[in-house]
């Protein structure tokens, strides 16, 4: 299991069977994984889901991923567990709980 602070100073776990499981499903966020710390704790943005009140999308925008996309980590505050992780071109919809200026 890997611990990383967030921009809020909240600490989020994730599992080594929570990794196998991101991977198996995005196998294109594996080169990745040494960027997980700054997209939780350098976002470019961080919102609530529409979905589940208890669950963060932190977004951050890379222009060398796919030649220009946002890797996108979904964490759950009831426990403070990373639930996912892909790459993306689009921010979903949900309240804006922080905005990079």
């Amino acid at each position: 299991m890997e611990t990383f602070k967030d921009k809020f100073g909240n600490i989020i776990r994730l599992t080594d069977d929570q990794w196998n499981h991101i991977i198996k499903e995005h196998p294109e966020v594996e080169p990745y994984k040494n960027r997980l710390p700054d997209v939780l704790i350098k976002p470019d943005l961080v919102k609530r889901s529409k979905r589940d009140r208890d669950t963060f999308l932190y977004y951050h925008y890379y222009e060398d991923v796919y030649q220009g996309k946002y890797l996108l980590i979904v964490a759950r505050t009831r426990d403070w567990l990373l639930l996912t992780c892909y790459i993306t071109d689009r921010v979903k919809e949900g309240d804006v709980v922080w905005k990079k200026d």
